[in-house]
């Protein structure tokens, strides 16, 4: 009975892992110097476009890095990132990310103003180009004064306005989305979610080995037909893998990577002054001092030193105020909302003391001639 099961497992585990294929990788886009560290609207889209092309500082390879390994940022693209174990293929895992961002726009209020979103989903864009992933992203800003962002399995990818009016230049706020799109690069939501469908298997000799025998594998089957989200949390490892690449995509989208430590340095500091304030989704990062150092060590050993780099936009500024305003008149409307709302009072009980001043009185009316 014990070879039995065995077999079942090994069987099961052969026929999942025949995945179809995913998406191809996109092809490697080399980034060039940017132009100066603060340009003008007008200039964005003309210096995202020439980071397309070669850049002989980019083209050095540091010393001790082995090209084509995860370090080699001139490999972007090339390398690998998101192997190993997953029982998902893309295909399911867009379907699964399709379906949680549902659930996610059910139950948030996203911003609509067309200059806002298309300014965010075109600075996450370039740093998608310049990744390891091998999926189309979705981007979207929700309304929330939390400063988050995340990436759900498939790319489906939500900004906090939070975050955007928390961060004071455009490479803030691209290290942060750059961290997350590294999230979905490497896979990490499929692969957690592979080791609880392995947990669950393991399970499966124990149960036909019990008094229910194939009929307790068909109640398990039925019981275990989804994969709990809690699979989709991620690792302290998750975690210092994501920052690790995030650092290599702003910096390929041309942005200066001080600027991912100068804004966890920020956040460092305002939980040293009101404890509590940084949201729960923290808890699961290591601890900022640890990411501050590992990112320090990143950006001195491995990439390649250049004269220039974006650290902000004058549209940044812009697309910020104009989202300040918008969230002002949104917290505006909701204020409106709730004075409108009808004031109930409670009934005065019949045989109590009416003592209400503002209560109207009723008399009966004398009958005629009396």
């Amino acid at each position: 009975m014990k070879r039995l099961c065995n077999a079942i497992l090994v069987a099961l585990l052969g026929l999942t892992l025949a995945v179809p294929a995913g998406f191809a990788a996109p092809q490697t886009s080399q980034t060039q110097q940017p132009k100066a560290t603060t340009t003008d609207s007008s200039q964005t889209s003309q210096t995202q476009d020439q980071q397309q092309t070669t850049s002989s500082d980019e083209d050095k390879t540091m010393k001790g890095v082995k090209p084509g390994s995860e370090s080699d940022v001139n490999a972007i693209g090339h390398r690998g990132v998101g192997g190993g174990l997953d029982l998902y293929s893309m295909e399911r895992e867009i379907a699964l990310g399709k379906q949680a961002a549902q659930e996610v726009e059910k139950s948030s209020r996203l911003i609509n103003d067309p200059v806002v979103t298309e300014y965010v989903n075109r600075v996450g864009q370039n740093l998608v180009r310049n990744s390891d992933a091998k999926v189309p992203f979705t981007i979207k800003v929700i309304d929330s004064d939390e400063i988050n962002a995340f990436a759900l399995p498939g790319g489906f990818f939500y900004v906090n306005s939070g975050l955007i009016l928390r961060a004071d230049e455009e490479a803030e706020l691209a290290g942060v989305m750059a961290h997350e799109i590294a999230h979905v690069a490497a896979r990490h939501g499929t692969k957690n979610a592979t080791k609880g469908q392995i947990m669950q298997w393991a399970s499966i000799p124990l149960i036909l080995l019990g008094p229910g025998g194939w009929a307790g594998y068909g109640l398990y089957e039925g019981l275990n037909l989804a994969i709990p989200l809690s699979y989709l949390k991620f690792s302290r490892d998750d975690e210092r893998e994501a920052d690790f690449l995030g650092i290599q995509y702003m910096y390929k989208a041309g942005y200066d990577p001080n600027a991912f430590v100068s804004f966890f340095e920020k956040i460092e500091a305002e939980e040293r002054r009101h404890p509590g304030s940084i949201p729960k989704v923290f808890s699961t990062h290591p601890p900022t001092p640890e990411r501050v150092r590992r990112a320090q060590e990143e950006i001195a050993t491995i990439l390649p030193a250049r004269n220039e780099y974006i650290v902000t936009t004058s549209e940044f500024d812009l697309v910020k105020a104009r989202l300040r305003r918008i969230e002002n008149r949104n917290k505006l409307n909701d204020v409106k909302t709730d004075s409108d709302k009808p004031t109930l009072r409670k009934r005065t009980d019949p045989s109590g003391d009416n003592s209400d001043p503002n209560r109207p009185v009723l008399k009966r009316r004398p009958e005629d001639g009396q």
